[in-house]
């Protein structure tokens, strides 16, 4: 398993930054491993909503087919999915509101044989990934 995390204030409400967060027509504007939404982003918000995603890991394409887990509106958006080579991937966004402010940390994990091969290198690419996506939304929110 792999778990890579990245956390970021937001000089924004968390409603502004959910919004930016959940708009999934401009998601790949921040989102550093996105690449598109075959299908569009999920079209029902909500706890078991499915979704598809193409990505790129490592430099990789990657597909996975995500499913919504947990969901609380400008706090929490938690989605787990399958990708390639029965890799599980699952995102946390964690929105902590402070007034004007918004604190947000993204959880990210994998799991799957083949991520014991490289995960040393899957580690620090994700990592390096969520702290540009977070530079990226914090340019576009505020």
């Amino acid at each position: 398993m792999a778990e890579v995390s990245a956390e970021a204030r937001i000089q924004a409400p968390a409603e502004q930054v959910w919004t930016r967060l959940t708009d999934w027509s401009s998601y790949g504007e921040w989102n550093a491993t996105h690449t598109s939404f075959p299908k569009g982003g999920p079209e029902d918000l909500a706890v078991g909503g499915t979704f598809q995603e193409n990505m790129k890991l490592m430099g990789f394409p990657a597909e996975v087919d995500w499913t919504i887990e947990e969901l609380e509106p400008a706090r929490v958006l938690a989605i787990r999915g399958k990708g390639p080579m029965a890799v599980t991937v699952a995102t946390r966004y964690t929105l902590t509101p402070d007034g004007d402010t918004t604190t947000l940390r993204i959880d990210g994990e994998f799991t799957g044989a083949a991520v014991s091969l490289m995960a040393g290198k899957l580690k620090d690419s994700a990592t390096a990934a969520l702290n540009e996506s977070l530079r990226k939304l914090d340019g576009l929110v505020t």
